[in-house]
């Protein structure tokens, strides 16, 4: 992929500032652009536009990731987010009351928020953010409709079990490491696509002791 004069004199720039700069963007490129060779995208004009625009996200990510205050480890070879993996989710230690007291203190549009997921017996926790609000409900941007409880709304995949959690820090730091959990115990994690990574880059960890 061909760089223009600003994108080249910018990455050096970064590169000078954040040694691992170069290595932790060839992992992202790398990694999307595999996303992107399997993906089922049969438009090619919005195959096109995403191409286009992952010079500037992979950028964005990178730098992002390398100067952010987050209380967990960078793996710059593997473009991912490293910390010490709880022995069971820790979607245990939530509860609704909680959860609505937090939503209905701290919902704001734009808001990184974590949502559970339960598929076949595997555990794992996402980043979302919240992109509409009513007065008992959060619409997420992937997700959909959540009441400020936890509860889902919309149509759940067979075999499938969606949560809206409170946000804490054990909670985000699983959801930005991509920990995974079966009936088993833990599992290998998951990658995070390049909007979850973008996600985690906008968390205010201050907020989360």
């Amino acid at each position: 992929m061909a760089l223009d004069f600003q994108d080249q004199t910018d990455i050096f720039h970064l590169a000078a500032k954040f040694p691992n700069f170069a290595e932790l963007s060839n992992a992202l490129y790398e990694r999307e652009l595999q996303n992107l060779a399997t993906s089922n995208i049969s438009d090619p004009a919005l195959l096109k536009r995403k191409i286009k625009g992952l010079s500037h996200h992979v950028k964005n990510a990178a730098m992002h990731l390398l100067e952010g205050n987050a209380p967990i480890d960078v793996d710059v070879h593997n473009g991912s987010w490293q910390a010490k993996q709880a022995a069971k989710c820790p979607v245990n230690t939530q509860s609704t009351d909680k959860t609505l007291s937090w939503f209905g203190d701290f919902a704001r549009y734009g808001a990184v928020v974590a949502v559970y997921v339960e598929h076949l017996g595997e555990e794992h926790i996402e980043l979302d953010s919240i992109d509409m609000m009513a007065s008992d409900r959060i619409h997420l941007n992937k997700f959909g409709w959540f009441s400020k409880t936890g509860e889902y709304f919309e149509i759940v995949p067979k075999q499938t079990r969606y949560l809206l959690l409170k946000p804490s820090k054990a909670i985000l730091t699983a959801a930005c490491s991509g920990h995974r959990w079966t009936s088993k115990g833990r599992t290998i994690p998951r990658a995070l696509s390049l909007r979850e990574l973008l996600l985690s880059t906008d968390i205010d960890w201050k907020t989360f002791k």
